[in-house]
């Protein structure tokens, strides 16, 4: 089995986390989180993750309230989507967020 897990930054005040293991090329766990910083403490924007037992996306807005979105897709997929979409859209997110929205 082989993990790897890393933080990126994004800007000052945002990150992404991302962990995941592979057992012989496959994806069999994956967490991927857009974070940003308010007032000195590190919040989720999203979440892609297979807790549960299903690839999914919590979404959270600035108080903590969450929407779960179940992905149609393998982990391997899914994983590969969270990395792709937060990369791409980690500023558009932020803003929503601290504006109050979802993401």
């Amino acid at each position: 089995m082989s993990e790897k897990s890393y933080t990126r930054a994004f800007g000052e005040n945002a990150r992404k986390r991302h962990s995941h293991k592979t057992d012989r090329g496959k994806v069999i766990d994956f967490v991927v989180q857009l974070e940003v910083n308010v007032g000195g403490i590190w919040k989720p924007v999203i979440r892609y993750d297979c807790a549960h037992d299903f690839a999914h996306a919590d979404r959270y807005n600035i108080s903590g309230e969450v929407v779960k979105e179940k992905l149609h897709l393998s982990y391997g997929e899914s994983l590969t989507l969270a990395d792709e979409d937060i990369n791409s859209n980690w500023e558009y997110y932020t803003e929503r967020f601290l504006r109050g929205e979802y993401p």
